[in-house]
Protein backbone atom coordinates (compact mmCIF):
# COMPACT_ATOMS: atom_id res chain seq x y z
CA UNK A 1 0.00 0.00 0.00
CA UNK A 2 3.04 2.56 0.62
CA UNK A 3 4.37 1.52 -2.85
CA UNK A 4 0.57 2.49 -4.10
CA UNK A 5 0.53 5.59 -2.10
CA UNK A 6 3.30 7.29 -3.18
CA UNK A 7 2.92 6.78 -6.74
CA UNK A 8 -0.30 8.81 -6.85
CA UNK A 9 1.38 11.49 -4.09
CA UNK A 10 4.16 11.34 -6.88
CA UNK A 11 1.80 12.80 -9.28
CA UNK A 12 0.48 15.78 -7.01
CA UNK A 13 1.34 18.80 -9.63
CA UNK A 14 1.64 17.61 -12.59
CA UNK A 15 -0.43 17.56 -15.70
CA UNK A 16 -2.53 14.45 -16.10
CA UNK A 17 -3.57 14.04 -19.84
CA UNK A 18 -6.11 10.97 -20.31
CA UNK A 19 -6.64 10.22 -24.35
CA UNK A 20 -10.00 8.44 -25.02
CA UNK A 21 -13.18 8.34 -22.89
CA UNK A 22 -14.14 4.97 -23.36
CA UNK A 23 -14.53 1.86 -20.74
CA UNK A 24 -11.29 2.06 -19.09
CA UNK A 25 -11.11 5.45 -18.97
CA UNK A 26 -14.11 6.73 -17.38
CA UNK A 27 -13.19 4.85 -14.06
CA UNK A 28 -9.46 5.77 -14.21
CA UNK A 29 -10.93 9.52 -14.66
CA UNK A 30 -12.50 9.11 -11.09
CA UNK A 31 -9.81 7.61 -9.56
CA UNK A 32 -7.39 10.58 -10.76
CA UNK A 33 -9.94 13.19 -9.49
CA UNK A 34 -10.40 11.30 -6.09
CA UNK A 35 -6.62 12.00 -5.41
CA UNK A 36 -6.94 15.23 -6.17
CA UNK A 37 -4.94 15.27 -9.40
CA UNK A 38 -5.13 17.50 -12.29
CA UNK A 39 -6.67 16.08 -15.02
CA UNK A 40 -7.34 17.08 -18.91
CA UNK A 41 -9.66 14.74 -20.64
CA UNK A 42 -9.05 14.40 -24.53
CA UNK A 43 -11.80 12.77 -27.20
CA UNK A 44 -12.91 13.11 -30.70
CA UNK A 45 -16.77 12.98 -29.11
CA UNK A 46 -18.48 16.34 -28.64
CA UNK A 47 -19.49 17.15 -24.62
CA UNK A 48 -22.86 16.52 -25.69
CA UNK A 49 -22.28 12.86 -26.18
CA UNK A 50 -20.31 12.66 -23.03
CA UNK A 51 -23.93 12.91 -20.95
CA UNK A 52 -23.94 13.11 -17.21
CA UNK A 53 -20.13 11.66 -17.50
CA UNK A 54 -18.75 15.00 -19.00
CA UNK A 55 -20.97 17.22 -16.90
CA UNK A 56 -20.12 15.60 -13.23
CA UNK A 57 -16.49 15.47 -14.39
CA UNK A 58 -16.54 19.24 -15.61
CA UNK A 59 -17.61 20.76 -12.54
CA UNK A 60 -14.84 18.17 -10.66
CA UNK A 61 -12.55 20.49 -12.44
CA UNK A 62 -11.95 18.10 -14.89
CA UNK A 63 -10.94 20.19 -18.39
CA UNK A 64 -11.89 18.67 -22.01
CA UNK A 65 -10.77 19.13 -25.07
CA UNK A 66 -13.49 17.61 -27.67
CA UNK A 67 -14.00 17.14 -31.43
CA UNK A 68 -12.10 17.06 -34.32
CA UNK A 69 -8.36 17.99 -33.67
CA UNK A 70 -8.36 17.15 -30.17
CA UNK A 71 -4.76 15.96 -30.51
CA UNK A 72 -3.30 18.67 -31.82
CA UNK A 73 -1.85 20.42 -29.19
CA UNK A 74 -1.61 17.01 -26.68
CA UNK A 75 0.02 17.61 -23.32
CA UNK A 76 0.36 16.47 -19.47
CA UNK A 77 3.79 15.24 -17.58
CA UNK A 78 1.91 11.79 -17.65
CA UNK A 79 -0.21 10.70 -20.68
CA UNK A 80 -2.68 7.39 -20.43
CA UNK A 81 -3.11 6.21 -23.60
CA UNK A 82 -6.07 4.19 -24.81
CA UNK A 83 -5.59 1.16 -25.85
CA UNK A 84 -7.29 1.32 -29.21
CA UNK A 85 -4.82 4.07 -30.48
CA UNK A 86 -1.06 3.21 -31.48
CA UNK A 87 1.68 4.92 -29.45
CA UNK A 88 3.68 5.61 -32.36
CA UNK A 89 0.61 8.16 -33.61
CA UNK A 90 2.60 11.93 -33.98
CA UNK A 91 0.45 13.26 -31.26
CA UNK A 92 2.18 11.06 -28.58
CA UNK A 93 5.59 11.13 -30.44
CA UNK A 94 5.60 14.99 -30.09
CA UNK A 95 4.50 14.87 -26.25
CA UNK A 96 7.26 11.91 -26.01
CA UNK A 97 9.56 14.77 -27.44
CA UNK A 98 8.60 16.91 -24.98
CA UNK A 99 8.79 15.17 -22.08
CA UNK A 100 5.80 13.54 -21.42
CA UNK A 101 5.65 9.95 -20.28
CA UNK A 102 3.22 8.14 -22.36
CA UNK A 103 1.73 4.98 -20.51
CA UNK A 104 -1.73 2.91 -19.74
CA UNK A 105 -4.11 2.03 -17.35
CA UNK A 106 -3.12 -1.49 -17.23
CA UNK A 107 0.69 -0.87 -17.52
CA UNK A 108 0.02 1.08 -13.96
CA UNK A 109 -2.22 -1.43 -12.71
CA UNK A 110 1.29 -3.95 -13.79
CA UNK A 111 3.46 -1.85 -12.06
CA UNK A 112 1.42 -0.93 -8.85
CA UNK A 113 -0.58 -4.20 -8.19
CA UNK A 114 0.55 -5.67 -4.37
CA UNK A 115 -1.07 -9.42 -5.51
CA UNK A 116 0.13 -12.13 -8.20
CA UNK A 117 -1.67 -11.33 -11.38
CA UNK A 118 -2.27 -14.17 -14.12
CA UNK A 119 -2.38 -12.60 -17.51
CA UNK A 120 -3.84 -14.20 -20.55
CA UNK A 121 -3.45 -13.11 -24.27
CA UNK A 122 -4.23 -14.87 -27.31
CA UNK A 123 -5.73 -14.64 -30.98
CA UNK A 124 -8.29 -17.25 -29.65
CA UNK A 125 -9.86 -18.38 -26.66
CA UNK A 126 -8.62 -15.36 -24.33
CA UNK A 127 -12.18 -14.43 -22.47
CA UNK A 128 -13.17 -18.15 -21.82
CA UNK A 129 -9.65 -19.22 -20.33
CA UNK A 130 -9.39 -15.91 -18.35
CA UNK A 131 -12.76 -16.53 -16.92
CA UNK A 132 -11.87 -20.20 -16.25
CA UNK A 133 -8.73 -18.99 -14.36
CA UNK A 134 -10.56 -16.60 -11.92
CA UNK A 135 -13.39 -19.15 -11.92
CA UNK A 136 -10.63 -21.46 -10.52
CA UNK A 137 -8.89 -19.31 -8.19
CA UNK A 138 -12.50 -17.90 -6.51
CA UNK A 139 -13.84 -21.75 -5.96
CA UNK A 140 -10.56 -22.66 -4.25
CA UNK A 141 -10.95 -19.39 -1.47
CA UNK A 142 -8.70 -16.55 -3.24
CA UNK A 143 -10.63 -13.28 -3.77
CA UNK A 144 -10.02 -12.60 -7.28
CA UNK A 145 -9.93 -9.23 -9.62
CA UNK A 146 -11.08 -10.13 -12.98
CA UNK A 147 -10.50 -7.51 -15.63
CA UNK A 148 -8.42 -5.98 -18.94
CA UNK A 149 -9.92 -6.36 -21.82
CA UNK A 150 -12.93 -8.55 -20.41
CA UNK A 151 -14.10 -5.61 -19.69
CA UNK A 152 -13.24 -4.07 -16.43
CA UNK A 153 -10.18 -1.84 -15.77
CA UNK A 154 -8.58 -2.69 -12.81
CA UNK A 155 -6.69 0.12 -12.00
CA UNK A 156 -9.33 1.98 -10.15
CA UNK A 157 -9.52 -0.78 -7.21
CA UNK A 158 -6.13 -1.07 -6.62
CA UNK A 159 -6.53 0.57 -3.51
CA UNK A 160 -8.76 -2.38 -2.15
CA UNK A 161 -6.43 -5.46 -3.53
CA UNK A 162 -4.83 -6.86 -0.78
CA UNK A 163 -1.47 -9.25 -1.56
CA UNK A 164 -3.56 -12.43 -0.53
CA UNK A 165 -5.58 -11.87 -3.57
CA UNK A 166 -5.31 -12.63 -7.27
CA UNK A 167 -5.40 -10.75 -10.26
CA UNK A 168 -6.58 -12.39 -13.58
CA UNK A 169 -6.20 -10.40 -16.23
CA UNK A 170 -7.24 -10.33 -20.44
CA UNK A 171 -4.66 -8.30 -22.92
CA UNK A 172 -5.25 -7.66 -26.13
CA UNK A 173 -2.68 -7.28 -28.66
CA UNK A 174 -3.73 -3.56 -28.35
CA UNK A 175 -2.88 -3.51 -24.52
CA UNK A 176 0.56 -5.42 -25.39
CA UNK A 177 1.95 -3.61 -28.21
CA UNK A 178 3.42 -0.60 -25.81
CA UNK A 179 3.96 -2.83 -22.39
CA UNK A 180 7.08 -3.01 -21.01
CA UNK A 181 5.96 -5.25 -17.92
CA UNK A 182 4.70 -9.04 -17.61
CA UNK A 183 2.84 -10.90 -15.32
CA UNK A 184 4.29 -13.93 -13.17
CA UNK A 185 1.78 -16.11 -14.69
CA UNK A 186 1.33 -15.51 -18.38
CA UNK A 187 -0.79 -17.80 -20.80
CA UNK A 188 -1.25 -17.53 -24.99
CA UNK A 189 -3.96 -19.49 -25.86
CA UNK A 190 -2.40 -19.02 -29.62
CA UNK A 191 -1.37 -16.90 -32.14
CA UNK A 192 -3.34 -16.58 -35.80
CA UNK A 193 -3.39 -13.84 -38.05
CA UNK A 194 -5.65 -11.18 -37.00
CA UNK A 195 -6.19 -7.48 -36.30
CA UNK A 196 -3.31 -6.60 -39.40
CA UNK A 197 -6.07 -3.71 -39.95
CA UNK A 198 -4.28 -2.18 -36.62
CA UNK A 199 -0.77 -3.94 -36.65
CA UNK A 200 1.47 -3.45 -39.19
CA UNK A 201 1.99 -6.92 -40.33
CA UNK A 202 2.35 -9.77 -38.52
CA UNK A 203 5.25 -9.97 -37.27
CA UNK A 204 4.76 -6.67 -35.40
CA UNK A 205 1.20 -8.57 -34.06
CA UNK A 206 3.44 -11.74 -32.60
CA UNK A 207 5.57 -9.50 -31.57
CA UNK A 208 2.81 -8.34 -29.49
CA UNK A 209 1.59 -10.90 -28.44
CA UNK A 210 5.18 -11.84 -26.72
CA UNK A 211 5.19 -9.28 -24.36
CA UNK A 212 2.62 -10.72 -22.03
CA UNK A 213 5.78 -13.20 -20.97
CA UNK A 214 8.76 -10.78 -22.19
CA UNK A 215 9.75 -9.06 -19.22
CA UNK A 216 8.81 -12.08 -16.81
CA UNK A 217 11.80 -12.90 -13.89
CA UNK A 218 13.15 -16.70 -13.65
CA UNK A 219 10.33 -16.87 -10.92
CA UNK A 220 7.33 -16.38 -13.47
CA UNK A 221 5.79 -19.17 -15.42
CA UNK A 222 4.73 -19.51 -19.21
CA UNK A 223 1.80 -21.83 -20.24
CA UNK A 224 1.83 -21.69 -24.07
CA UNK A 225 0.02 -23.94 -26.66
CA UNK A 226 1.99 -27.02 -27.78
CA UNK A 227 -0.06 -27.74 -30.74
CA UNK A 228 0.78 -23.78 -32.57
CA UNK A 229 3.95 -23.14 -33.76
CA UNK A 230 4.19 -19.42 -32.85
CA UNK A 231 3.28 -20.28 -29.64
CA UNK A 232 5.69 -23.61 -29.34
CA UNK A 233 8.35 -21.05 -29.83
CA UNK A 234 7.60 -18.59 -27.43
CA UNK A 235 8.54 -21.35 -24.97
CA UNK A 236 12.39 -21.26 -26.27
CA UNK A 237 11.82 -17.94 -24.94
CA UNK A 238 11.08 -18.42 -21.20
CA UNK A 239 12.86 -17.43 -18.52
CA UNK A 240 11.11 -19.10 -15.77
CA UNK A 241 8.60 -22.29 -15.38
CA UNK A 242 7.46 -23.44 -18.87
CA UNK A 243 4.30 -25.46 -19.02
CA UNK A 244 2.49 -26.28 -22.19
CA UNK A 245 -0.75 -27.84 -23.01
CA UNK A 246 -1.70 -29.74 -26.25
CA UNK A 247 -4.53 -31.27 -27.51
CA UNK A 248 -2.57 -33.68 -29.91
CA UNK A 249 -1.00 -35.56 -27.18
CA UNK A 250 1.65 -35.83 -24.70
CA UNK A 251 4.18 -32.59 -23.85
CA UNK A 252 7.22 -32.31 -22.19
CA UNK A 253 6.09 -30.70 -18.95
CA UNK A 254 1.69 -29.48 -18.67
CA UNK A 255 -1.28 -30.82 -19.79
CA UNK A 256 -2.39 -32.65 -22.49
CA UNK A 257 -5.00 -34.75 -23.69
CA UNK A 258 -4.39 -38.57 -24.20
CA UNK A 259 -5.72 -40.93 -27.01
CA UNK A 260 -8.86 -41.90 -24.47
CA UNK A 261 -10.28 -38.13 -23.94
CA UNK A 262 -8.09 -38.08 -20.74
CA UNK A 263 -6.96 -34.51 -19.41
CA UNK A 264 -3.47 -35.40 -18.12
CA UNK A 265 -0.97 -33.53 -16.18
CA UNK A 266 2.58 -34.08 -15.93
CA UNK A 267 5.76 -32.97 -14.73
CA UNK A 268 8.02 -34.47 -17.05
CA UNK A 269 8.46 -37.65 -15.18
CA UNK A 270 5.01 -38.85 -13.67
CA UNK A 271 1.70 -38.75 -15.51
CA UNK A 272 -2.15 -37.97 -13.25
CA UNK A 273 -5.25 -37.93 -15.24
CA UNK A 274 -7.12 -35.41 -13.93
CA UNK A 275 -10.79 -35.25 -15.92
CA UNK A 276 -12.11 -37.00 -18.68
CA UNK A 277 -13.11 -34.10 -21.52
CA UNK A 278 -16.94 -35.11 -20.86
CA UNK A 279 -16.52 -33.41 -17.45
CA UNK A 280 -16.73 -30.10 -19.49
CA UNK A 281 -20.53 -28.83 -19.60
CA UNK A 282 -19.10 -26.37 -22.36
CA UNK A 283 -19.12 -27.96 -26.10
CA UNK A 284 -15.88 -28.02 -28.52
CA UNK A 285 -12.43 -29.16 -28.99
CA UNK A 286 -11.27 -25.52 -28.35
CA UNK A 287 -12.88 -25.29 -24.68
CA UNK A 288 -10.94 -28.40 -23.87
CA UNK A 289 -7.96 -26.73 -25.04
CA UNK A 290 -9.37 -23.78 -23.12
CA UNK A 291 -9.93 -25.77 -19.85
CA UNK A 292 -6.34 -27.21 -19.85
CA UNK A 293 -4.54 -23.86 -20.29
CA UNK A 294 -6.08 -22.79 -17.41
CA UNK A 295 -5.39 -25.74 -15.72
CA UNK A 296 -1.68 -25.37 -16.35
CA UNK A 297 -1.72 -21.73 -15.35
CA UNK A 298 -2.72 -22.54 -11.81
CA UNK A 299 -1.20 -26.11 -11.27
CA UNK A 300 -0.20 -25.34 -7.33
CA UNK A 301 -3.27 -22.95 -6.30
CA UNK A 302 -5.97 -25.13 -7.16
CA UNK A 303 -6.81 -28.98 -6.15
CA UNK A 304 -8.28 -31.17 -8.73
CA UNK A 305 -11.39 -30.96 -6.86
CA UNK A 306 -12.23 -27.72 -7.72
CA UNK A 307 -11.21 -27.88 -11.17
CA UNK A 308 -13.43 -30.98 -12.12
CA UNK A 309 -16.59 -29.23 -9.70
CA UNK A 310 -15.95 -26.07 -12.23
CA UNK A 311 -15.70 -28.22 -15.33
CA UNK A 312 -19.09 -29.47 -14.51
CA UNK A 313 -21.02 -26.87 -13.39
CA UNK A 314 -19.86 -23.56 -15.60
CA UNK A 315 -22.59 -22.92 -18.71
CA UNK A 316 -19.96 -20.57 -20.80
CA UNK A 317 -18.96 -16.96 -21.57
CA UNK A 318 -21.77 -14.68 -23.01
CA UNK A 319 -21.56 -14.37 -26.86
CA UNK A 320 -19.49 -17.94 -27.73
CA UNK A 321 -21.47 -20.51 -29.22
CA UNK A 322 -24.03 -19.25 -26.33
CA UNK A 323 -27.39 -21.14 -26.64
CA UNK A 324 -30.07 -18.03 -27.45
CA UNK A 325 -33.67 -19.90 -28.03
CA UNK A 326 -35.60 -22.61 -29.41
CA UNK A 327 -38.32 -21.66 -31.93
CA UNK A 328 -40.23 -23.78 -34.04
CA UNK A 329 -37.48 -26.35 -33.78
CA UNK A 330 -34.55 -24.13 -34.89
CA UNK A 331 -31.87 -23.84 -32.34
CA UNK A 332 -30.16 -20.10 -32.85
CA UNK A 333 -26.67 -19.95 -31.02
CA UNK A 334 -24.80 -16.63 -30.64
CA UNK A 335 -21.38 -16.65 -31.40
CA UNK A 336 -20.60 -12.82 -31.81
CA UNK A 337 -17.20 -13.42 -30.48
CA UNK A 338 -15.84 -15.76 -33.92
CA UNK A 339 -14.71 -12.52 -35.10
CA UNK A 340 -11.67 -14.28 -37.06
CA UNK A 341 -11.95 -17.70 -38.97
CA UNK A 342 -9.84 -19.49 -36.75
CA UNK A 343 -12.48 -18.29 -34.49
CA UNK A 344 -15.14 -19.60 -36.70
CA UNK A 345 -13.18 -22.82 -37.40
CA UNK A 346 -13.18 -23.79 -33.81
CA UNK A 347 -17.53 -23.27 -33.31
CA UNK A 348 -17.80 -25.38 -36.41
CA UNK A 349 -15.56 -28.33 -35.17
CA UNK A 350 -17.96 -28.46 -32.25
CA UNK A 351 -20.99 -28.81 -34.59
CA UNK A 352 -22.10 -32.31 -35.25
CA UNK A 353 -24.75 -31.54 -38.10
CA UNK A 354 -24.46 -29.09 -41.20
CA UNK A 355 -25.64 -25.66 -39.72
CA UNK A 356 -27.19 -22.30 -41.36
CA UNK A 357 -24.77 -19.81 -40.84
CA UNK A 358 -24.53 -15.79 -40.78
CA UNK A 359 -21.19 -14.26 -41.32
CA UNK A 360 -19.96 -10.71 -42.19
CA UNK A 361 -18.58 -7.31 -41.04
CA UNK A 362 -15.70 -5.24 -40.97
CA UNK A 363 -12.60 -6.05 -42.95
CA UNK A 364 -9.82 -6.62 -40.49
CA UNK A 365 -7.65 -7.81 -43.45
CA UNK A 366 -6.83 -11.33 -42.85
CA UNK A 367 -7.70 -13.86 -44.59
CA UNK A 368 -10.52 -15.94 -45.19
CA UNK A 369 -9.39 -19.06 -47.10
CA UNK A 370 -7.95 -21.02 -44.06
CA UNK A 371 -11.87 -21.80 -42.40
CA UNK A 372 -13.45 -22.60 -46.46
CA UNK A 373 -12.82 -26.50 -45.85
CA UNK A 374 -14.83 -26.22 -42.47
CA UNK A 375 -17.35 -24.01 -43.99
CA UNK A 376 -17.81 -26.56 -46.95
CA UNK A 377 -18.52 -29.41 -44.82
CA UNK A 378 -20.61 -27.94 -41.99
CA UNK A 379 -22.42 -25.11 -43.29
CA UNK A 380 -25.60 -26.13 -45.76
CA UNK A 381 -26.51 -22.37 -46.06
CA UNK A 382 -24.77 -19.34 -45.98
CA UNK A 383 -25.94 -15.71 -45.42
CA UNK A 384 -23.30 -13.17 -45.61
CA UNK A 385 -23.63 -9.23 -45.00
CA UNK A 386 -21.21 -6.45 -44.07
CA UNK A 387 -18.22 -5.25 -45.88
CA UNK A 388 -16.81 -8.33 -46.17
CA UNK A 389 -19.49 -10.48 -47.79
CA UNK A 390 -17.94 -10.59 -51.30
CA UNK A 391 -14.52 -11.30 -50.03
CA UNK A 392 -16.16 -14.25 -48.06
CA UNK A 393 -17.76 -15.70 -50.88
CA UNK A 394 -15.10 -15.24 -53.32
CA UNK A 395 -12.74 -17.42 -50.81
CA UNK A 396 -15.43 -20.18 -50.32
CA UNK A 397 -16.89 -20.32 -54.76
CA UNK A 398 -13.30 -20.22 -55.94
CA UNK A 399 -12.48 -23.53 -53.78
CA UNK A 400 -12.07 -26.73 -56.04
CA UNK A 401 -14.46 -28.43 -53.39
CA UNK A 402 -17.18 -25.47 -53.33
CA UNK A 403 -20.53 -27.12 -54.71
CA UNK A 404 -23.40 -25.15 -54.79
CA UNK A 405 -25.45 -27.98 -54.76
CA UNK A 406 -24.59 -28.84 -51.14
CA UNK A 407 -23.65 -24.87 -49.63
CA UNK A 408 -26.37 -22.05 -50.73
CA UNK A 409 -24.72 -19.02 -50.57
CA UNK A 410 -27.00 -15.24 -50.22
CA UNK A 411 -25.93 -11.98 -49.86
CA UNK A 412 -27.81 -9.78 -47.85
CA UNK A 413 -28.44 -5.80 -47.69
CA UNK A 414 -28.38 -6.23 -43.22
CA UNK A 415 -28.36 -8.13 -40.23
CA UNK A 416 -31.86 -7.43 -40.48
CA UNK A 417 -32.74 -9.30 -43.35
CA UNK A 418 -29.85 -11.83 -42.56
CA UNK A 419 -31.47 -13.06 -39.45
CA UNK A 420 -34.79 -12.96 -40.86
CA UNK A 421 -33.91 -14.66 -44.22
CA UNK A 422 -32.06 -17.47 -41.60
CA UNK A 423 -35.59 -17.71 -40.21
CA UNK A 424 -37.33 -18.03 -43.70
CA UNK A 425 -35.05 -21.14 -44.65
CA UNK A 426 -34.53 -23.17 -41.16
CA UNK A 427 -36.70 -25.91 -40.78
CA UNK A 428 -37.38 -28.08 -37.55
CA UNK A 429 -34.20 -29.59 -36.68
CA UNK A 430 -32.03 -27.25 -37.99
CA UNK A 431 -29.33 -24.98 -35.88
CA UNK A 432 -28.97 -21.20 -36.89
CA UNK A 433 -25.30 -19.82 -35.37
CA UNK A 434 -24.36 -15.81 -35.86
CA UNK A 435 -20.26 -16.80 -36.92
CA UNK A 436 -19.76 -13.55 -38.44
CA UNK A 437 -15.37 -14.46 -38.99
CA UNK A 438 -15.11 -10.62 -38.72
CA UNK A 439 -15.04 -7.54 -36.50
CA UNK A 440 -18.03 -5.60 -36.15
CA UNK A 441 -17.23 -2.02 -36.43
CA UNK A 442 -18.92 -1.21 -40.29
CA UNK A 443 -22.36 -2.04 -38.32
CA UNK A 444 -21.89 -2.30 -34.12
CA UNK A 445 -19.83 -0.74 -31.80
CA UNK A 446 -18.07 -3.97 -30.57
CA UNK A 447 -19.04 -8.15 -30.96
CA UNK A 448 -21.30 -7.54 -27.73
CA UNK A 449 -23.31 -5.11 -29.51
CA UNK A 450 -23.63 -7.09 -32.06
CA UNK A 451 -24.65 -10.47 -30.06
CA UNK A 452 -26.96 -8.53 -28.34
CA UNK A 453 -28.74 -7.09 -31.41
CA UNK A 454 -28.76 -10.96 -32.75
CA UNK A 455 -30.04 -12.23 -29.81
CA UNK A 456 -33.11 -9.41 -29.46
CA UNK A 457 -34.41 -10.01 -32.64
CA UNK A 458 -34.01 -14.08 -32.14
CA UNK A 459 -35.96 -13.04 -28.59
CA UNK A 460 -38.77 -11.00 -30.78
CA UNK A 461 -39.42 -14.28 -33.30
CA UNK A 462 -43.44 -15.51 -32.21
Amino acid sequence: MDKIRAYFDSLKGKEIAVVGLGVSHRPLIGLLVQEGLTVTAYDKKPMEELGDFGKEYADKGVRFVLGDGYLEDLKGDLIFKTPGMRGDLPPFEKARARGSVVTSEMEVFFQLCPCPIFAVTGSDGKTTTTTLISKFLSAQGKRCYLGGNIGTPLLPKIFEIAPDDVAVVELSSFQLNDMHRSAQTAVVTNVAPNHLDWHTDMAEYVNAKRCVFQHQTPSGRLVVNYDNEITRGYGEEAKGDLLYFSFRGPVPKGVYLDSDGNICVTDGKTVKPLMHRSCIRIIGDHNVENYMAAIAATLGYVDDEVIRTVAETFGGVEHRMEFVREVDGVKWYNDSIASSPTRVIAGLKAQTQRIIMLAGGYDKKIPFEPMVPYVLEKVKYLILTGATAEKIRAAITSDPSYDPEKLTIEMSPSWDYAIDRAREVAKPGDIVSLSPACASFDFFANFEVRGEYFKKKVHEFK
